[in-house]
């Protein structure tokens, strides 16, 4: 393993940090500034959520191979810690067997349950129903 231990990222408000649909290589940890996660839907976008320093984002995709469920963008000048689907399986290699099985069912799961509610909320917004975040 690299002795590489941390890859800062710096982004400038508005600059995406990764698009909906693509692979997904790595997760971070926001240092500095803030980010917006979005999915677009039915023609708009969707704010999931924001994302403030501490916060962690794009963690689904260390799990598993599956391309990234929502887009994120920098809302302001944002500084990142970037953590390789390589760091996280090195560590996750270390862990039982039994955790790692449950981690990969627990992440198809949630990514269920989060494509349902998005195509509800889109519905929902399509036909004039306020969503309360």
């Amino acid at each position: 393993m690299s002795s590489k231990v941390m890859d800062r990222q710096v982004f400038a408000a508005g600059q995406i940090i990764f698009r909906e649909g693509k692979p997904g290589g790595a997760a971070y940890v926001v240092q500095e500034g803030s980010v917006e996660i979005y999915k677009a839907t039915g023609g708009e976008e969707v704010v999931l959520g924001h994302i403030e320093p501490g916060g962690l984002f794009g963690e689904l995709s260390l799990i598993d191979d599956a391309p990234r469920m929502a887009s994120a963008r920098a809302r302001d000048r944002t500084v990142v810690i970037a953590i390789s689907r390589r760091q996280f399986e090195y560590k996750l290699n270390e862990s039982d067997r039994f955790i790692r099985a449950i981690l990969r069912i627990l992440l198809s799961n949630y990514r269920q349950i989060t494509r349902r509610s998005v195509k509800l909320e889109a519905q929902l917004r399509k036909h004039g129903i306020p969503i309360e975040d």
